[in-house]
């Protein structure tokens, strides 16, 4: 008999190779982290004001002026709504804000909609350099402008008007809100334009019936935006009206501060009370706001 020699062929069990910890999934973990407790510390400071603001709002003036606003308050009233309202006068400011609020927004959109479809539907010369200038407007600092735009409406005899500031809010805001609309029709297929033509449609058709419908996200947005941009402007109000029964809501804020002595409590209710209609209309529009700006960034 012979022994049989183990083969060199055979091998043991080799055991189990340990799951090696990948570096790019802790990099990736901590990048997260990094970026969640960012945001998370932005948003305090962002979001700590407003609550200042908001409770400070219901504080005595007494609380305030011995503790201090950014102390915890020991009183609770809702007394300062009612002299904000009654010494602010906010229902005509509120009143005068939405008549130039409204106008202003429905008549940037639909110049801006019109200049918008001609620059990027049809091949206008120097386009381009059109939409340059018309954009060159916005990089001007408005401080600049205070003293001509007023002479101006002096000279025309409509300073001190309502209609004054609807005009110049206009006339500042179409040039950027024609810049983001441009880009989103020139992103239209053309197709949908030719078939429109071939079907008899004319140009004033196929920009309300087809080319508007088509750009509505970006027309919440722009809505949305232009209305809080609007109706919280106060450089413009201050400058342009005089009388008190004119002035806009930020404008009859501003005048509640006294020059020796000011309730901070009755100046945040009535920020508070200006807030709500621009926070209602962002809450109406906000999915079309939030799909415009996704639309934008696909596009």
């Amino acid at each position: 008999m012979t022994d049989t020699l183990p083969s060199r062929r055979e091998t043991l069990p080799v055991p189990a190779p340990r799951p090696a910890v990948r570096r790019g999934s802790r990099r990736r973990r901590a990048a997260t982290a990094g970026f969640h407790t960012t945001g998370i510390l932005i948003s305090v400071a962002w979001f700590l004001p407003i609550l200042i603001v908001l409770i400070t709002s219901f504080r005595t003036f007494d609380d305030v002026a011995k503790n201090g606003i950014a102390s915890i308050p020991r009183t609770f009233t809702f007394d300062t709504y009612a002299q904000a309202w009654q010494q602010g006068d906010l229902l005509p400011a509120l009143v005068n804000s939405m008549i130039v609020t409204i106008p202003t927004v429905v008549l940037t959109l639909l110049l801006a909609a019109a200049a918008a479809f001609g620059l990027s539907r049809f091949k206008i010369p120097f386009r381009r350099t059109i939409l340059l200038i018309m954009l060159a407007g916005n990089l001007l600092p408005v401080q600049m402008l205070l003293i001509p735009v007023t002479r101006i409406t002096q000279q025309i005899d409509v300073y001190d008007t309502l209609g004054a500031l609807i005009v110049v809010q206009v006339a500042f805001g179409l040039g950027f809100y024609t810049f983001v609309l441009y880009g989103f029709m020139r992103s239209i297929p053309h197709e949908l334009q030719e078939a429109a033509t071939l079907d008899g449609a004319g140009v004033g058709r196929i920009f309300i019936q087809v080319i508007l419908p088509l750009t509505r996200p970006a027309l919440a947005a722009l809505g949305a935006l232009s209305f809080t941009w609007i109706f919280n402007d106060l450089l413009w109000s201050i400058t342009l009206l005089q009388s008190s029964e004119k002035l806009p809501i930020t404008a009859a804020v501003l005048s509640l501060q006294g020059q020796y002595v000011s309730s901070w409590s009755v100046i945040a209710a009535a920020t508070v009370v200006a807030a709500i209609p621009s926070t209602i209309v962002f809450l109406v529009f906000q999915r079309s706001f939030i799909g415009g700006l996704a639309l934008g960034s696909v596009k």
